[in-house]
């Protein structure tokens, strides 16, 4: 496989970052209030979790449906878990943090002992991100 189709669609927001004070990106308003059920006070707001959101936008645009949902676990339940190693690079990563919670983005690459994740709401903005391998909950690509 060459690679997801929302590889290339993800990396062109690269640099997309929220906004100090008040004020707020209006290209992640649009990924929370477009792509997402969060209500409309939250999508709003840049300051709302938004990694699941920016998900669900680059694969909507890549012409699949996501989880339209703004939990980052919601993604667990997504498509299927990978078959064989070609099938890992580009899929979709849910982290645990905390109990309740998680991180959705996308695997770019990885080593021992880590992964590194193409996401938004990295360092409040659409980056390249590591984390230890220990947190990922799944991984997840489509049917």
């Amino acid at each position: 496989m060459d690679e997801y189709p929302w590889m290339p669609i993800a990396r062109s927001y690269l640099g997309q970052h929220e906004v100090p004070g008040p004020a707020a990106n209006q290209f992640i308003v649009e990924c929370l209030r477009d792509f997402t059920d969060v209500d409309r006070a939250m999508a709003k707001s840049d300051e709302t979790a938004w990694c699941s959101a920016f998900a669900n936008r680059c694969v909507a645009e890549a012409g699949l449906e996501g989880t339209n949902s703004a939990w980052a676990r919601s993604w667990l339940d997504w498509g299927r878990e990978p078959e064989n190693d070609e099938e890992y690079a580009g899929a979709i990563v849910v982290l645990e943090r905390g109990p309740n919670s998680g991180h959705v983005g996308f695997l770019n690459d990885w080593g021992d002992g880590w992964v590194e994740l193409l996401g938004g709401n990295q360092g409040d903005s659409v980056s390249l991100a590591r984390f230890s391998d220990s947190r990922v909950l799944g991984y997840r690509v489509p049917v």
